[in-house]
């Protein structure tokens, strides 16, 4: 095994790279949109809350804990059908991107279900008792109250989401995940797997310091 970095190709580095980036981009995405919808609707339905239906959020609980269960490969393996009915493709960043939706839009509509329920519920009271129509209080109250806890959210999301990409790689995923497995692994070119591994790693550290940023700079003094 070499370490002289002889195999490693910088034109396949720097397309690896922009693929892992374009998975993680329209995947973190479409997974905040609906997994946002999903948090929203699943803390609206549960008891006491403005939409209370028992029954409505055991269900979609159920939905969002089965989805949340299955191990992410497990879940690229069964989502092969549907994923090349919507892209063509099971392989690739395309033939990717669905299953990370699928996998990480429950993860984050758990988080923005926590995150709401840290809302204090005197502000949503006093809300009400002002006249404040219920779409007004999702909007105005609860997600601008919610704001820390949901860009922290998203943080973990999009960092749970680099190491799906990386993971991707073992069924044909594209991105650094490929070519770590595919060069580093299955060809024993430990250089290869060495940058790749460290480009996850500052990508992620980079996720984390922008996120805390955002955090702070959201969060009431």
């Amino acid at each position: 095994m070499s370490m002289s970095f002889e195999n490693v190709d910088p034109a396949e580095i720097w397309q690896a790279s922009k693929d892992t980036l374009t998975m993680l981009g329209v995947s973190l995405l479409l997974t905040v949109v609906l997994g946002l919808l999903f948090g929203v609707a699943l803390f609206l339905t549960s008891r006491r809350q403005l939409l209370a239906q028992p029954a409505v959020y055991a269900a979609l609980s159920v939905v969002v804990n089965v989805l949340r269960s299955v191990p992410f490969v497990i879940l690229m393996i069964l989502l092969i059908p549907l994923t090349k009915w919507l892209t063509g493709t099971s392989l690739g960043v395309q033939g990717t991107i669905p299953s990370l939706v699928v996998a990480a839009a429950p993860f984050f509509a758990r988080l923005v279900e926590t995150s709401l329920r840290e809302v204090d519920r005197g502000v949503i009271e006093a809300a009400q008792s002002m006249g404040a129509s219920k779409l007004d209080i999702i909007r105005r109250v609860l997600l601008l109250e919610a704001r820390p806890g949901l860009l922290a959210a998203v943080t973990i999301t999009a960092v749970t989401l680099v190491s799906y990409t990386a993971m991707a790689g073992v069924i044909g995923g594209g991105g650094l995940g490929v070519l770590s497995y595919r060069y580093g692994y299955q060809r024993f070119q430990t250089d290869v797997m060495l940058v790749t591994v460290v480009l996850l790693i500052v990508l992620v550290q980079l996720l984390q310091m922008a996120g805390d940023y955002l955090v702070r700079r959201f969060s009431r003094k």
